[in-house]
């Protein structure tokens, strides 16, 4: 196999090595001279995914340093809890710092529980350092991180970064540390983001006016996380706002989550006619019918997917079916309790471009599993 492998050239080889977990491509590059060449191009390392709890360890660390020249987009994960693997993710964002200037792309991933009173200063000041040397960064996600965003990391993002075109901050948290006021500098230094995701208290009146100004690249995607204490108490923007926002940009599309913390009034203040609802997903502990009616009154236009999570209840039941009479662009419909078999027809029957569905008949073992449509 080695002389089989000696024998293809370099742009083979690398293509077939870019496709193995790390660990492997480690282990080939220490076979012979031609194979670690081919381990080390820019073609195996330009999209990288990168596991602390195990990739780490079996990796080649003279590769490694050497390789990270060549990542473009990397996607780091980790677990807070697990104390190697916290350190081994801080030390390669560490050294992407000193070597970020081909990065691209950066997506952190925690899995795990998160240590009770953790802050991850440690993690999220690696972070910070990257994006003080990361000058072409484009994306950068860190929805998956648990830690309290704040507006020091924005701000270092923004005038460290200055070419992003997607920011991610809809993460899942307790408390809400970005403070409109910070959104605002982002998009002053950004002029080229496009899609940007926040919690609801991050957002506000000049936020929206902002992004609506004439002189704005096209924006494409807001993403709007509604579950902190934070949330529930902010006032979001008026109607008038998202009506300006969406003649500037046409093509917008926003997501909504709302979470338990909000109250019924807060959610029916948040789902305004003129906000062009893409995804809605609906995890509230009050009333969900009427959040779902609202969908089908205001968003038959705009809605491609609708996540459900609820108690059965004839009442939801029907507003599924008014739901699916009035969307008939609706691509996805997730929900995860009972419905009865009228719920899944209408779907079915109004829906011509649903590709993906959840509508269980009756109760199976979780996770439940979507139904695919061809």
């Amino acid at each position: 196999m080695v002389e089989l492998g000696e024998n293809l050239p370099e742009e083979v080889l690398a293509l077939v090595f870019s496709l193995l977990p790390l660990r492997d491509c480690a282990a080939a590059a220490g076979v012979c001279k031609a194979w670690a060449t081919a381990a080390t191009s820019s073609v195996v390392w330009h999209n990288t995914s990168i596991s602390c709890d195990c990739e780490l360890e079996s990796m080649l660390p003279p590769h490694l340093s050497t390789c990270l020249d060549h990542v473009h987009n990397l996607r780091l994960e980790c677990e807070p809890s697990c104390k190697r693997s916290r350190q081994a993710a801080i030390e390669l964002l560490t050294m992407m710092a000193g070597r970020a200037p081909g990065l691209r792309g950066l997506r952190l991933e925690c899995r795990g529980e998160k240590p009770l009173f953790d802050a991850g200063r440690d993690i999220l000041g690696a972070v910070s350092a990257v994006c003080r040397t990361a000058s072409k960064l484009s994306h950068l996600d860190l929805r998956r991180l648990p830690f309290t965003l704040d507006d020091a990391l924005v701000l270092q993002a923004a005038h460290g970064c200055p070419e992003l075109r997607s920011l991610f901050l809809d993460n899942h948290t307790l408390v809400n540390g970005v403070q409109p006021g910070s959104v605002l500098e982002l998009l002053k230094a950004c002029p080229h983001l496009r899609a940007l995701g926040l919690h609801l208290s991050s957002v506000s009146r000049a936020v929206l006016e902002a992004l609506a100004a004439p002189d704005r690249a096209p924006f494409e995607l807001l993403a709007l996380r509604c579950a902190c204490p934070e949330d529930a108490r902010a006032s979001p923007p008026p109607d008038e706002a998202w009506a300006a926002l969406r003649c500037r940009h046409p093509e917008l599309a926003v997501e909504l989550e709302l979470e338990p913390a909000l109250s019924e009034d807060n959610v029916t203040r948040i789902l305004q006619p003129a906000v062009p609802v893409a995804v809605l997903r609906l995890n509230l502990s009050g009333d969900t019918v009427g959040p779902v009616r609202i969908a089908a009154r205001h968003y038959a236009a705009t809605l491609r997917t609708l996540e459900v999570r609820a108690s059965r209840s004839r009442e939801l039941d029907a507003a599924l079916e008014e739901l699916a009479a009035c969307c008939a662009g609706l691509r996805e419909i997730h929900c995860f309790c009972v419905v009865r078999a009228s719920v899944l027809d209408a779907f079915r029957e109004r829906c011509p471009r649903l590709r993906s569905y959840t509508l269980k008949l009756k109760r199976e073992p979780h996770p439940w599993r979507p139904t695919l449509l061809r």
